[in-house]
């Protein structure tokens, strides 16, 4: 189990056996160092030979190499968009299927990919399928998957808030953190949601619910939420952090507004 071993603090560090485990896909990566140290190329390579499909391995990796900047995260995203191609081409969506549930974590990563990119569905299919990735229990695949579809959600942002506040209620805090995580005006490594930038208050059946949440992992994503927003529209997120402080005084609040006034205060 992940949570039983502990991830060196390097590369170099690894030991030899479980980096090779990690690029069979027989176990999860156990922290960011050994996730960035995968050779995604030869776990794809292995995946293929392993369930039979060689023939998808060059087309793939060919589109990989002809990235301009190789980074986990686009070759993460080419793997994924390159077997949701060739699957589909060839109906093989047991293969995909097998995908969703493998033991190695940047597999997984790889299938929200063959989710969030499949335009075959609708909105709220997506985000229906993405959300087993949205509580998987590994920080990668986390991650990845509100990327996955974080274009559709910028571009039907009305039905993607309308969904994504139903699940500001669930019980399982890694969903209630998509809901917002997914929505930040700017995010991290993504485009940015201009709508959002603009306005803000259009994100707030995300953000009320959430203003308490017990989980910190939920505050911080709020906290950075509105962090976004005050890069844009200062003023509404200071009127939001002064209303919330008065309405709802609790020590989870105040954390959330401290971490959402951090830019404005420098």
């Amino acid at each position: 189990m992940t949570e039983k071993r502990k991830g060196a603090r390097s590369i170099k560090d690894i030991p030899k056996d479980i980096l090779e485990q990690l690029n069979r896909g027989d176990i999860e990566t156990a922290n960011l160092t050994e996730w960035l140290a995968v050779d995604q190329r030869l776990l794809l390579e292995n995946l293929l030979q392993q369930n039979h499909r060689t023939e998808y391995l060059k087309p793939i990796v060919e589109n990989v190499d002809q990235l301009k900047k190789q980074t986990v995260n686009t070759i993460n995203e080419t793997i994924g968009m390159g077997l949701l191609n060739l699957a589909s081409k060839n109906n093989d969506d047991d293969f995909l299927l097998k995908l969703l549930a493998h033991q190695a974590d940047l597999v997984r990563c790889w299938a929200a990919y063959t989710v969030g990119r499949n335009n075959n569905l609708k909105l709220r299919e997506k985000l229906d399928r993405i959300q087993s990735f949205a509580s998987d229990p590994h920080f990668g695949v986390r991650e990845i998957c509100w990327m996955a579809v974080r274009p559709d959600i910028s571009e039907n942002l009305d039905e993607s808030l309308s969904v994504l506040s139903e699940w500001t209620r669930h019980d399982n805090e890694n969903v209630r953190r998509f809901a917002s995580e997914s929505t930040r005006p700017r995010g991290v490594w993504c485009e940015h949601i201009i709508a959002l930038k603009q306005n803000p208050g259009l994100g707030l059946k995300i953000l009320e619910p959430l203003r308490s949440d017990p989980s910190r992992y939920v505050q911080d994503s709020v906290g950075n939420w509105l962090n976004d927003a005050s890069k844009s529209q200062p003023e509404f997120v200071i009127e939001i952090c002064d209303e919330w402080l008065r309405e709802s005084p609790t020590k989870e609040t105040q954390y959330i507004v401290k971490k959402a006034l951090r830019t404005l205060k420098k």
